[in-house]
């Protein structure tokens, strides 16, 4: 493969993706629509002769066909998340339309494709560690929080519908919490985003129900090797696979690690927020952990970065960004 398209190219995980394939020579084309994403993070992208840039709503079939036209291969990073932090008819429908229109894209050009789909497809399930054939545990239809985990359930089914109907090469990564530098500086970015700006402004950080939730977190580096890995390996082929770290963490731990790796002391200023504060009805997930063998086996993937590692480089980032934008602001 030698063409490329990403995607959601302008995102967090996008511009890093994008960033990667351009080291390793491939000739990329990054598509996002602007809504979520940051021109700033294709500056070094732009700067190379084998990228192009354009805007384009993955929801626009035709020119979404038009662009994928040539790929060898399509990185499908494109979504609108929980709805907590969008709409829920923005999440249905771009997820579900927009994975729709890059199949078709695919199916005609003969392209593989590589998709991101989401931890929270395991919803409520009980069985720790999520293993990529377990049950999904959702809640109710009308709770918004669900909206995402089921439009990419429904764009997994469709993947492995074109996988049978047309024999089209389709993976599925299940992303478990990535996050590090450019990741977005507010609860769309994760809670360590919004906990390090917190911090950063001396302001007390807000925790949503007693903290004790488990998440775990992998550092984007690591995130944007296993999508490689899967582009680049058949053996990923038709399969569904969790990308993520092992090493499970309290949301409240992960408040208090930040707290101390930013080099504060003293009481830790917290808010806690019931879940029945929120406008709309809201249900958390208790633990969230991935079996993660089945990347070991078919990738010989790994995360690699630990967590205080991580955090560590991503602070760095996070305190520079947010005194580049005060000093614009004041300027």
């Amino acid at each position: 493969m030698n063409k490329i398209v990403v995607t959601g190219c302008c995102g967090f995980i996008g511009s890093h993706v994008v960033d990667a394939l351009l080291k390793k020579g491939y000739e990329v084309t990054g598509i996002d629509d602007l809504s979520m994403g940051n021109m700033d993070n294709m500056r070094d992208a732009l700067s190379q002769g084998h990228f192009t840039f354009e805007r384009c709503d993955v929801c626009d079939a035709q020119k979404t066909k038009e662009l994928c036209r040539s790929a060898d291969g399509i990185i499908h990073l494109a979504a609108y998340k929980i709805p907590r932090y969008s709409s829920a008819l923005r999440t249905l429908t771009v997820n579900s339309f927009g994975t729709y229109n890059i199949l078709e894209a695919a199916r005609e050009g003969k392209a593989k494709v590589v998709f991101a789909s989401t931890s929270d497809v395991y919803g409520k399930g009980a069985q720790i560690p999520f293993a990529e054939d377990g049950d999904s545990v959702l809640g109710a239809s009308d709770i918004n929080r669900w909206a995402y985990a089921t439009s990419k359930r429904f764009d997994e089914h469709l993947g492995f519908a074109y996988i049978q109907e047309f024999g089209l090469p389709v993976v599925i990564l299940r992303f478990f919490g990535s996050y590090g530098p450019r990741h977005h500086l507010s609860w769309w970015g994760g809670p360590q985003s919004v906990f390090i700006s917190a911090f950063l402004k001396d302001e007390p950080v807000t925790i949503h129900g007693d903290g004790l939730q488990t998440r775990t977190f992998m550092y984007i580096a690591d995130t944007v090797r296993g999508v490689l890995a899967a582009l680049e390996n058949e053996e990923a082929d038709g399969e569904i696979i969790n990308i993520g770290s092992e090493t499970e963490v309290t949301i409240l731990n992960l408040a208090k690690t930040i707290y101390r790796l930013m080099g504060k002391s003293g009481e830790l200023p917290l808010e806690f927020v019931p879940y029945a504060a929120f406008k709309n009805r809201y249900e958390d997930v208790r633990r969230r952990v991935p079996d993660v063998s089945k990347a070991e086996r078919l990738l010989g993937f790994k995360a690699r970065v630990g967590l205080e590692e991580g955090l560590t480089r991503t602070i760095k980032w996070q305190r520079a960004a947010i005194t580049s934008m005060d000093n614009l602001q004041t300027t």
